[in-house]
């Protein structure tokens, strides 16, 4: 599980990532003259340090709380990495508190980051709608488009996983497989192809 928090914890870390990179667009579109002067070298270290710190102090916590628990189930998981959702359904002991801690921090991590990146994307659009000429509009939808693949790349095969696991509880094995494998090697592969 200590490997398992560490993809975790990036994974966080990947979140928190895009929503900088959303703010970054909306400060670009929103205050172009003034985009040196808003996100300067110091802004974007904390930044950068806050996402880590969130990503760090959210997913500390469960390795420990995991390591507590009785196992004595079948130590069989349903996909090809430790899921959180997969080992606090293994120990013999009562999981509410962690299945509710789980949940929290998926609330608190990828829940708020995807709200604030559309939030985010409803102030660009509203503010490129407030430009005069249709190419000007083109132009800086366009500086938005990559970002907006990479967040589909994203979050599409993160919520593949989270509906697979949750609503095709009795599908074959190798399909929740196949997808945990989807969400874990295809966003890596496919970003450096978006941007």
């Amino acid at each position: 599980p200590v490997s398992d928090v560490f993809y975790h914890t990036f994974s966080c870390m990947e979140s928190g990532v895009l929503l900088a990179m959303s703010y970054d667009r909306f400060v670009a579109i929103y205050n172009p003259l003034r985009y040196t002067a808003i996100l300067t070298l110091p802004r974007i270290i904390c930044m950068g340090l806050g996402i880590t710190l969130k990503s760090v102090t959210l997913m500390a916590p469960l390795p420990v709380l995991l390591r507590q628990l009785p196992y004595c189930h079948t130590n069989i998981l349903s996909h090809s990495y430790c899921l959180h959702s997969d080992l606090i359904q293994l120990p013999c002991a009562d999981t509410k508190f962690n299945s509710i801690l789980g949940l929290a921090i998926v609330l608190a991590t990828f829940g708020l980051d995807s709200l604030l990146i559309v939030v985010s994307y409803i102030l660009i659009l509203y503010t490129v709608l407030g430009i005069a000429s249709v190419e000007g509009r083109r132009k800086a939808l366009n500086t938005c488009v990559s970002h907006i693949c990479a967040v589909l790349v994203y979050y599409v095969p993160m919520i593949g996983v989270s509906v697979m696991h949750r609503a095709a509880k009795h599908a074959s094995p190798l399909i929740h497989t196949l997808m945990s494998n989807i969400y874990l090697f295809v966003p890596p592969v496919l970003n450096p192809v978006v941007y």
